[in-house]
């Protein structure tokens, strides 16, 4: 279902057999740098996040997806901040200016996040000249406070 939204804005077709590439996922397993995180709402499963760069300077969310029926429930916006408390530090998030809603989403999520203290720019897809560049935020995710003297 991720892949099938994602054609809309790269116009990806799936494979003979229906299915879409699953490489991402494959990796977030197999890969000690990777997490896959299942969301949920009660035993219903609504969604992924998928993150890489765990042992690297910067956490890169490089999967995320909510079905329709879920979404605009707040699940995606306490998923995201979930998954980033889990892994303080530098994040970057990439989505594409062409989805609206991805647009006001990652924007929200940043601003819930940081405050004031995200960026955005605009990078061209690794591969891809025919693609326009990909939006990516940054922001930086505190680790807990180191307890303090008396």
């Amino acid at each position: 279902m991720f892949r099938h939204d994602l054609s809309e804005f790269g116009g990806q077709l799936p494979f003979a057999d229906g299915t879409y590439r699953s490489d991402w996922l494959r990796m977030a397993f197999e890969e000690a740098d990777r997490a896959p995180y299942l969301l949920l709402s009660g035993e219903h499963p609504v969604g992924f996040a998928l993150v890489r760069g765990l042992d690297g300077t910067t956490r890169v969310l490089n999967g995320f997806f909510v079905v329709r029926g879920a979404r605009r429930s707040g699940i995606g916006l306490r998923a995201v901040a979930e998954v980033v408390a889990r892994h303080p530090g530098p994040w970057e998030i990439a989505f594409q200016d062409a989805n609206a809603g991805a647009v006001r989403f990652w924007r929200r999520v940043a601003a819930e996040i940081a405050g004031d203290a995200w960026t955005e720019e605009r990078r061209p897809v690794p591969g891809r000249p025919d693609l326009p560049p990909d939006v990516w935020i940054s922001f930086v995710r505190p680790g807990p406070r180191p307890p303090q003297k008396a």
